[in-house]
């Protein structure tokens, strides 16, 4: 028997309210959502924040990068319906007590955050969680930081349309505990594959038992998990199945 697959908002809802937003994730909370995935930086006061780009420009009514903004001043910019960029720490005020998982994507594969690892691991220790929150990062480095300060974490590998050769010897070797990506592997490892918004693809990847769904629609994914994970017969497919994602990380 197949352990279920967990649905995770991809940015929260990004279907009904605009990406990494606070009412996006109230609203996955308030409907039984498995787990959030949200996007960390760090801001020039070293306070952690929750958006996705490197920039303001395509989310927010402002331009130029978070590393150069206090949390005070970046709390001036406003997202697509007038919300403010939300603290890390708002986020885990919202979410404690709850029964979700977070997924917390450190973003240091473009810019450099310097002591992002420590501040952020100390941030969740502080926090009142229900489970434990579970990392990735598209930089390996980033992830061996995390595991030298704190070697009992779940880390991931996020890793877009590469194979990575022998996957449960790298988890292995680099102490991690799974791979985030846009294809699947046939290997006995933790794997959880994002953007997935096609019902098809859903479909592949829940027959096949995969660890977790990262989408924009946590509700239609939701519903066709409960509904075709009780399904045994696996599709025939070759060793690496690319999902042709349409949507960036």
């Amino acid at each position: 028997m197949k352990a279920k697959t967990l649905i995770f908002g991809h940015r929260g809802v990004p279907v009904k309210f605009p990406e990494n937003s606070l009412k996006g994730f109230k609203y996955a909370l308030d409907h039984q959502i498995d787990g959030l995935e949200l996007d960390v930086h760090l801001t020039r006061d070293n306070v952690p924040v929750v958006i996705h780009d490197e920039k303001l420009q395509r989310t927010t009514n402002g331009k130029g990068q978070i590393a150069d903004y206090t949390l005070s001043e970046l709390k001036r910019f406003k997202l697509s319906d007038g919300q403010r960029i939300p603290a890390l720490k708002e986020v885990l005020n919202l979410v404690e007590f709850h029964d979700i998982f977070l997924n917390l994507e450190l973003k240091t594969n473009l810019v450099a955050y310097p002591g992002i690892e420590e501040i952020v691991l100390q941030m969740v220790e502080d926090s009142k969680l229900k489970y434990p929150v579970i990392y990735s990062s598209f930089n390996i480095h980033t992830l061996r930081r995390c595991r030298q300060i704190d070697p009992h974490q779940d880390y991931n590998l996020l890793s877009a349309a590469k194979l990575i050769k022998q996957p449960k010897k790298f988890l292995l070797n680099e102490g991690l505990s799974g791979l985030h990506t846009n294809h699947f592997q046939f290997a006995n490892i933790c794997q959880r594959a994002w953007t997935i918004n096609s019902s098809y693809k859903a479909m592949i990847l829940l027959s096949l038992g995969v660890s977790g769904i990262i989408t924009d629609d946590f509700e239609k994914m939701t519903a066709l998990r409960d509904k075709y994970q009780t399904q045994n017969e696996l599709p025939s497919l070759p060793k690496f199945l690319h999902l042709d994602q349409q949507s960036k990380r």
